[in-house]
């Protein structure tokens, strides 16, 4: 799997595993791991400013959403995308009405509405590229927001009335980042408060 840029986890890395064996080997394990077509594949850690703008964002969210049908979940909630195979740990996803438990696993969401990844710079191309085109199978994804952990920057992706996704980005702390099917947007002044650029 060249296109994937997380290197394999060095236990796992000498024969393919079935989705039951992933979720068992995941359930004892201290740290995460994605799972794709067979392979496991250990997930980076995230440094202070990457930790700071998650919780920036997550309680900004949580606020926006208060007495709505959809929730936010952070990194703890794994999700499945049935379509494709793929295990992952967005870093924000947002579930509307009941979340749909995946078939194989009661701990494991499936259909999230939006999804959130921060940006590192282990991460970033393949959060930009290949898990972009994974999250695509998703049947039930609006929005996909990419926030940089190194500079103030975000591209919120969502599907147009064509059906077609589009990109608006946001530079400037004086931006709002949309979130077209939630019908709220959070100032970049909020979710990079605090953090401090070198």
């Amino acid at each position: 799997m060249e296109f994937i840029v997380n290197e394999p986890a060095v236990a796992y890395n000498k024969r393919r595993f079935t989705i039951e064996e992933y979720l068992e080997k995941e359930k004892a394990s201290d740290e995460k791991h994605e799972y794709f077509e067979g392979e496991i594949f250990a997930m980076s850690g995230a440094g202070d400013k990457h930790n700071e703008i998650f919780s920036n964002v997550f309680i900004e969210i949580g606020n926006k959403l208060k007495g709505k049908p959809c929730k936010p979940y952070g990194s703890d909630m794994r999700m499945h995308i049935p379509e494709n195979t793929l295990f992952t740990y967005p870093n924000i996803s947002i579930y509307c009405k009941h979340p749909k438990k995946s078939g194989v696993d009661e701990e494991t969401f499936i259909e999230p509405t939006v999804i959130i990844e921060i940006l590192s710079p282990s991460t970033r191309k393949y959060d930009r590229s290949r898990k972009f085109d994974l999250y695509k199978d998703i049947p039930s994804l609006k929005e996909y927001m990419l926030i940089d952990s190194e500079s103030v920057f975000a591209e919120a992706f969502y599907i147009n009335e064509k059906q077609i996704w589009q990109v608006i980005e946001y530079k400037q702390l004086s931006d709002s980042l949309n979130f077209v099917s939630m019908e709220f947007a959070i100032a970049l002044s909020d979710i990079y408060e605090d953090v401090n650029f070198d």
